[in-house]
């Protein structure tokens, strides 16, 4: 029985993870329709914004890959929400202000932060600075400077389409907003299947491989990311 629902796990966790991969991955997360939406873009517009940035956290794999790692061994309801606090937090800082300040960062490079934020995150799951070091970093610190970098991947897409100044705040809180709103909803979800292994005996391996698929999926993401950036 317990082989079963390791295998039930790992079959679980690989299929919740090709279900969160965009269709349009390379286009940076940003699908067609919503690319010709802030192409001709004009106004404020302040459903459409919320609407696009939940649907892009949702769809967000690898923010939400971060995420996965960043709850794996939260138990209590406090710290999910310090930590999931710090995070936002973190993007929410760098979204507005590296739009507004119009700062230009290489999205492949971004990208790559990102993805070694999911590998960073695996690798302290599984004890491994612990390990080789004899402690680990301070994960809330951590969380809120990856969350930083998070940010700026979001804020680097929106500069892709030079958004117009008219109503350019607003629509960047409405964006904001949704984000937060697609991050609670992706939260829920994770939290509850996180939760319900929780109950089974199998739940410490599954751990280990779940955070060894966090670094692997981390890993591919650097290395897509650096091949797009020395392509490009």
């Amino acid at each position: 029985m317990s082989n079963i629902l390791q295998r039930y796990g790992l079959l679980s966790v690989i299929a919740l993870l090709a279900i969160w991969l965009p269709i349009e991955v390379f286009a940076h997360g940003v699908d067609e329709s919503t690319r010709a939406f802030l192409l001709k873009n004009t106004g404020v517009q302040i459903i459409p914004f919320l609407y696009i940035g939940a649907k892009h956290m949702v769809t967000g794999y690898d923010h939400l890959l971060f995420l996965v790692g960043v709850l794996f061994f939260l138990y209590r309801s406090r710290d999910v929400l310090l930590y999931v606090s710090m995070f936002t937090l973190g993007h929410s800082v760098t979204l507005l202000f590296g739009v507004i300040s119009d700062i230009q960062v290489n999205a492949y490079l971004i990208d790559a932060i990102i993805g070694l934020s999911v590998v960073y995150k695996g690798f302290d799951n599984l004890g491994g600075f612990n390990r080789l070091f004899g402690k680990s970093p301070n994960a809330k610190l951590a969380v809120l400077i990856f969350g930083l970098f998070h940010g700026f991947g979001l804020a680097t897409k929106l500069q892709e389409f030079q958004l117009p100044d008219d109503g350019l705040i607003t629509n960047l809180i409405a964006f904001n907003v949704g984000v937060e709103l697609g991050q609670f909803t992706a939260l829920a979800f994770i939290l509850l299947v996180i939760n319900f292994w929780r109950k089974h005996s199998s739940f410490n391996r599954f751990a280990t491989n779940t955070n060894c698929l966090l670094m692997s999926a981390g890993f591919m993401l650097v290395g897509f990311q650096l091949t797009g950036y020395f392509i490009n």
